[in-house]
């Protein structure tokens, strides 16, 4: 009897653990793999390896396997090798590179970036990968804070690097072209260096003082305020990012599509990273075409996608075919997607596990969504959170800083709450800043937070946890502004305007009114092709859904929303602009009581500013 009463038990225990927490499965998968990954990272502590070592690993195992396509062209492992080979052996002879150099990569998507990256490495140097879309004096100001004595270009950016070539020349920098010729002096041609250079492979003693702790790459942040920051990256970090492919599912089979820059850590880090730790091939694309998507896909039979800021809504946005759910896509990794996105992605495009996740380059402290938790950016996990401690404090957004209790430490806020994300720098978590630039590095450190002496990382970033651990972007702090007393998150304004049937995309924003605190809300539109702005709509529907202070007193309709290279909404440069009609070209339209939108003029401006009209 009693053994009958305990099977009973066992039978039905599992299920009702299921019911009172239907992740659990996947709790159990994530705790199993980073419990693996921990391990793997202790013996390397001992036995160091580096992501290169990873990649002649796989070379060794599988060398005539598929590791990257481009456009026409297909590469092996074997060759991806030797190709690389043949870049190092030529940056060696030709610009005397030695470990411990840096070298200032400046290239779009494309195998020869990947080439410089592997070569570059095997000679144990630094790469420096600069955003290809930077020009003038962001251009000198990266490629100066890396100290890089080399600066290598693509062809078609050397428009560029002439510009500032008199600023190169002036710090003595060889600047190298990946062509077969130079006409331009203070300019070397690299691409016939190394035509003629052999493939065979190098010495790991060039490479011999390399470590864990040793910087492999600096990666810039986007710049979306003042000029873009060199994020260290040591080896340690390369692999724990390398890793978010293996934590997610990804076999060894599968195909992955590359299309987000090479330059940022999305890209490289957990995308051609990711892949090379996995043994996997890569389908790498210049630019993001959502047109060409899914035949891209069909084509090369992907497998894994990766995505960031809007790329999901702009597929959604295509014109509906009927073979939508005629693909292999099975997982897509990334960060920034809506949730109404999210569900219309699945809908239309198929049963894709969307993996969420949140961090950033520099960050000590991430997470992920590993179950597909619609809105959510992660989970928490017990042990995640022993290992790498963290805490979401209250803040004060009307002073930008923590809010302190009496006793001088920081808050901490409940579950369901929105507090700034805070994670503990120490030995396990460490942070290492920015390159030539202390003033950054420490403006992102926060001391005394909940005991005298201790020090955490501050993300810049308001996060909310629900009661079941699922962690949820609330806004950046830049990006919450304060009216009327309250506080507007701009992602919540423009989740609501991007429902409107007309809007294809908006960026939301505060900007300064004389003679009123904080700041007003302003939101720059871009309308959907073939449409016309229908102000009195916009006004009837933020009256239905925002409280009169969160909803935008100014719109800007703009034929493109500024963004970064990654996608990244800019914000400070429109905020900066204002709302004078006198300045702005754009259709400019004030909310007015009762009317609704109504073009922006120098009267309502006059009035505004004398104060005689109430906002």
């Amino acid at each position: 009897m009693i053994a009958y009463i305990l099977f009973t038990v066992l039978a039905i225990l599992p299920l009702f653990i299921y019911l009172r927490n239907p992740y659990v499965l996947g709790d159990l998968r994530y705790t199993v793999t980073v419990i693996r990954i921990g391990i793997r990272m202790s013996k390397m502590k001992k036995n160091f390896s580096s992501l290169l070592d990873c990649f002649l690993d796989r070379v060794e195992k599988h060398p005539e396997k598929t590791f990257l396509i481009f456009e026409e062209s297909s590469y092996t492992y074997r060759q991806a090798d030797r190709e690389s080979n043949k870049v190092a052996r030529a940056l060696s002879m030709h610009a005397q590179l030695k470990e411990g150099d840096t070298v200032a990569v400046f290239l779009g998507n494309e195998p020869h970036f990947v080439w410089l990256w592997l070569g570059l490495a095997k000679l144990g140097c630094v790469a420096s990968l600069l955003n290809s879309n930077i020009r003038s004096k962001s251009l000198v100001h990266c490629f100066s804070c890396c100290e890089a004595k080399v600066l290598i270009a693509g062809a078609d950016l050397q428009g560029a690097v002439e510009e500032v070539l008199p600023a190169l020349r002036e710090q003595g920098i060889r600047v190298f072209i990946l062509s077969d010729h130079s006409d331009v002096e203070g300019i070397e041609s690299l691409s016939d260096k190394i035509e003629w250079t052999c493939d065979e492979p190098l010495s790991p003693e060039l490479r011999a003082n390399v470590s864990l702790k040793t910087p492999a790459v600096y990666i810039y942040t986007s710049g979306t305020t003042g000029l873009p920051k060199a994020a260290v990256v040591n080896h340690e970090r390369v692999w724990m990012s390398a890793f978010l492919l293996t934590i997610i599912g990804v076999h060894s089979s599968d195909v992955l599509y590359l299309y987000l820059p090479l330059y940022h850590s999305s890209g490289f880090l957990m995308g051609l990273c990711g892949a090379i730790e996995r043994g996997i091939t890569v389908v790498l694309r210049q630019k993001f075409s959502a047109s060409n998507f899914w035949n891209d896909c069909r084509k090369h039979n992907v497998t894994v996608i990766q995505y960031i800021g809007e790329i999901m809504r702009y597929l959604c946005n295509t014109p509906k075919k009927d073979n939508e759910k005629d693909h292999k896509v099975r997982l897509a990794l990334g960060n920034g997607i809506r949730p109404d996105t999210w569900v219309d992605f699945l809908q239309r495009f198929g049963n894709v596990r969307i993996c969420e996740c949140y961090g950033a380059t520099e960050s000590n402290i991430g997470f992920i969504n590993d179950v597909g938790k619609v809105g959510a950016v992660g989970r928490e996990h017990l042990l995640y959170k022993m290992s790498c401690p963290y805490a979401l404090i209250r803040y004060d957004t009307e002073k930008e800083e923590p809010v302190r209790s009496s006793r001088g430490f920081c808050i901490e806020v409940p579950k369901g709450e929105t507090g700034l994300l805070v994670g503990k720098i120490g030995q396990r978590t460490p942070f290492y800043g920015y390159a030539k630039n202390k003033q950054q590095t420490e403006k992102k450190k926060l001391r005394d937070v909940f005991v005298q002496g201790d020090l955490y990382f501050n993300s810049g970033d308001l996060l909310r946890i629900d009661e079941e651990g699922f962690v949820y972007f609330q806004d950046r702090i830049g990006d919450t502004f304060r009216w009327k007393g309250e506080n507007v998150a701009t992602t919540e304004v423009a989740d609501h305007l991007l429902t409107v049937d007309f809007i294809e995309e908006a960026n939301v924003y505060g900007v300064k009114v004389p003679g009123h605190e904080g700041r007003i809300g302003m939101a720059a539109l871009k309308l959907k092709e073939n449409t016309d702005f229908d102000g009195a709509a916009v006004y009837e529907h933020v009256k239905n859904f925002l409280p009169s202070y969160a909803r935008p007193h100014f719109l800007r309709i703009q034929d493109a929303v500024a963004v970064t290279g990654t996608f990244k909404q800019l914000k400070a440069k429109l905020a900066e602009e204002g709302f004078d009609p006198a300045i702005i070209q754009d259709p400019l339209f004030f909310l007015e009581d009762g009317k609704g939108y109504v073009p922006m003029t120098q009267e309502i401006l006059a009035a505004i500013t004398e104060g005689t009209l109430k906002l």
